[in-house]
């Protein structure tokens, strides 16, 4: 006896000290959501003392948490079977109801899984809807289970209002304190409820001189002090707060101080790509690459996009541009001019340059490496042709059954574009809208990637459904009509 009355008092007493848990969606048809779904619809079917028992059509949604044991907390779909609640069959065993005459229904359920590998319902609301009447309800609660609820239920408010007034009437702050964000919470059914409520709290603009107490006028502070609290709650039968205990740590807000500006003499410093500072290096640049490049034609630059400068003996420019080839060869011109225009359909340069600027000796030391970005061309493109569309083609192997899509491993665009190229007439109008804007070719290639007509990952859920609706015989009626004379049919 003695220890029958030493496990109830522990029962009443405020839950355990409060472990930071993670909780995460899993998938529907995990094999220990159905587990528990299991345990939580044989325990709806066992409360039940007429009508038939309810057969699982499949999850809908589940949150895993450790706390630390692992609990579940999930919606399932339930039909209505053709099974009595008297009868010894579990809910495996029956069928579903005809769908017109079937009551259906949505349970939520939270269910935890023990050391022992037990799965115990902790709570569980379900919603039934019978084929001809009103929605009806049905709550379960596991006495003096300890379980985590969701930090949005609307049965904390009452709990945490009381919490907030209790903190802002017991402490000497200066200021009010407002709710910033619920973190956990844990549930204990007794003779009334125990919870267990870890919050933040943060400063407002309301001082207790002036406020006795929140109103919508208090707001929260930006930069204020902050706090975070674990409250134990005791609600009696009347949902009531008829203990109380609060634990709470204050984190005073930091002054930002700005930190003291540093010269750094040998540090590369950004320059907007169009500074007067980058007329001379970009001159030397292009200078040095004509001079290197073995092209008939000269190259002149295109868009920088982006420069350094850095101070050392004397001053480093690092810059990166595009070049882009002109219509003036070096055969006719002696240096490249100002009125040397762009070819559209030349070649194209991706450049790094850095530049050594000594200003005392009035030189300028430049080094250029580039590389080709390859050619603008002009393509024409067939009626109804899009490149941007995924090609198949129709090809039939020893061992591929007929018909089927199958894609040549090395089929690009490009082929497809010169095959149609050669039926399109060389002329065309100015106002010939098939002509398509300038396409960057890489060199040796023209193809785009194919888009997966399938995505990678199936979502988890809803899962699948226990067994099909109305399942149907596979076997087929045959009417015989013996009146039936094909000359009939003839005539």
């Amino acid at each position: 006896m003695k220890l029958i009355a030493v496990l109830f008092l522990c029962s009443m007493l405020p839950l355990s000290v409060t472990q930071e848990y993670h909780s995460q969606e899993i998938d529907c048809n995990d094999e220990d959501v159905f587990k528990s779904a299991d345990v939580a619809l044989k325990a709806y079917n066992n409360e039940n003392q007429s009508g038939n028992k309810f057969v699982l059509y499949r999850i809908t949604e589940v949150t895993k948490t450790e706390n630390p044991n692992p609990f579940y907390s999930f919606k399932y779909q339930i039909k209505e079977g053709d099974c009595p609640v008297q009868s010894n069959k579990t809910w495996q065993d029956c069928d579903y109801k005809d769908s017109e005459q079937a009551a259906t229904g949505e349970c939520t359920a939270i269910v935890g899984k023990r050391r022992n590998m037990k799965f115990v319902v902790a709570s569980q609301t379900c919603q039934i809807t019978p084929a001809e009447g009103s929605v009806v309800t049905s709550q379960y609660d596991c006495l003096g289970c300890v379980h985590p609820i969701s930090t949005a239920s609307p049965e904390l408010e009452p709990v945490l209002r009381y919490a907030i007034q209790h903190f802002n009437n017991n402490t000497h702050h200066s200021h009010l304190f407002a709710l910033k964000e619920v973190k956990s919470a844990q549930k204990q059914v007794v003779v009334g409820w125990n919870y267990k409520i870890t919050y933040s709290i943060e400063k407002t603009n309301c001082s207790k001189e002036n406020f006795l107490s929140l109103t919508p006028d208090c707001k929260s502070l930006l930069n204020g002090d902050t706090g975070e609290c674990t409250d134990d709650a005791y609600l009696d039968t009347q949902r009531r707060v008829a203990s109380f205990s609060q634990k709470c740590d204050l984190f005073p807000a930091e002054e930002s101080v700005p930190l003291p500006t540093r010269m750094c003499l040998g540090c590369p410093k950004e320059l907007p790509v169009d500074s007067p500072e980058l007329e001379a290096p970009l001159t030397h640049s292009i200078a040095k690459l004509n001079a290197e490049n073995n092209g008939t034609f000269y190259f002149k630059i295109d868009i920088v996009t982006r420069a350094t400068v850095q101070v050392v003996a004397g001053r480093k420019f690092a810059i990166e541009f595009t070049a882009r080839e002109t219509t003036c060869s070096k055969e006719s011109n002696e240096e490249l001019t100002k009125n040397c225009e762009t070819n559209k359909f030349g070649q194209i340069l991706d450049c790094t340059a850095d530049v050594y600027e000594v200003p005392w000796e009035k030189k300028i030391y430049p080094t250029v490496k580039c590389r080709s970005l390859g050619k603008t061309s002009m393509l024409k493109r067939p009626p109804g042709f899009s490149p941007f569309r995924s090609v198949q083609v129709e090809k039939k192997k020893e061992g591929t059954t007929p018909g089927v899509a199958v894609t040549t491993p090395n089929f690009r665009d490009s082929d497809l574009i010169a095959a149609m190229m050669t039926n399109v007439p060389p002329t065309h109008t100015e106002n010939d809208d098939a002509w398509i804007p300038d396409i960057q070719i890489e060199p040796n290639s023209l193809s785009f990637n194919l888009i997966s007509d399938f995505p990678e990952n199936s979502p988890k859920c809803p899962g699948r459904p226990w067994k099909p609706v109305n399942e149907m015989n596979p076997t087929m009626e045959m009417t015989n009509i013996d009146d039936f004379d094909l000359s009939d049919a003839l005539n």
